[in-house]
């Protein structure tokens, strides 16, 4: 632990008045001299209580509090920038790729695979529900697509081929139901939650005698314009 900074002002101050002092008092007077030690004094004090009271006189000036930022997440901001390469990558490919069918797939997974990282995004809790989608599944439909881009564009027309296409247009059908279930299985706990919510709030509704009851419009009062309700 450092030892606490003295601030230098109060001596400096002291020398300054003692400098003057000699200047303008005869201080072989001892009287002078005795009344340039007190207000020497009482200048040192002063000076001090202000250096050290948060003044910047001649001390170190005080460095506010730095903000407090928020807890950084590296594992999210790696997500989102792959997310943000993954989705550019599938518009790309989808600009190449001909073929509506497959096209159409590509589409639906792209719009997808952002609302997932959105998800996230919005809740990082749900992060860890996405890595095995991250890691594995992402990536290799992006691989198979562009061996598809590849594939049809090479202008030639063969049994591996066309065997190979086909194969990666069944899969992105299947890959696109998959996509939309990773989606769908990121709301879980919290469809668990609202059925939660809900099942609490019935059961206070028929606890209070608020169900089962409909409000009704009563006779409308032709000296008034007043709707009464009554049950």
């Amino acid at each position: 632990m450092s030892a606490e900074r003295k601030p230098v002002a109060p001596y400096y101050a002291v020398a300054v008045m003692w400098l003057l002092g000699g200047f303008t008092l005869p201080l072989y007077q001892p009287v002078c001299a005795v009344l340039l030690a007190i207000a020497s004094a009482v200048v040192f004090l002063v000076t001090n209580t202000l250096c050290r009271g948060g003044g910047s006189l001649g001390g170190e000036p005080e460095t506010p509090p730095s903000e407090s930022r928020p807890a950084e997440n590296p594992e999210l901001e790696k997500m989102l920038r792959e997310g943000r390469e993954a989705i550019a990558e599938m518009k790309r490919l989808n600009d190449n790729i001909a073929a509506p069918g497959i096209s159409a797939d590509i589409a639906q997974m792209e719009q997808i695979t952002g609302k997932i990282f959105q998800a996230v995004q919005n809740d990082p809790a749900k992060l860890p529900q996405v890595r095995r989608f991250m890691d594995y599944y992402l990536p290799t439909t992006l691989k198979l697509l562009r061996a598809y881009d590849q594939m049809s564009n090479t202008g030639v027309s063969g049994e591996n081929i066309n065997k190979s296409l086909a194969q990666i247009e069944t899969m992105m059908r299947s890959a696109a139901i998959a996509f939309s279930k990773q989606l769908d299985g990121l709301y879980g706990n919290d469809a668990l939650d609202i059925s939660a919510e809900i099942a609490a709030m019935e059961t206070m509704l028929a606890k209070e005698g608020l169900t089962g009851q409909e409000l009704k419009a009563g006779p409308v009062q032709t000296d008034s314009t007043d709707i009464r309700l009554e049950l």
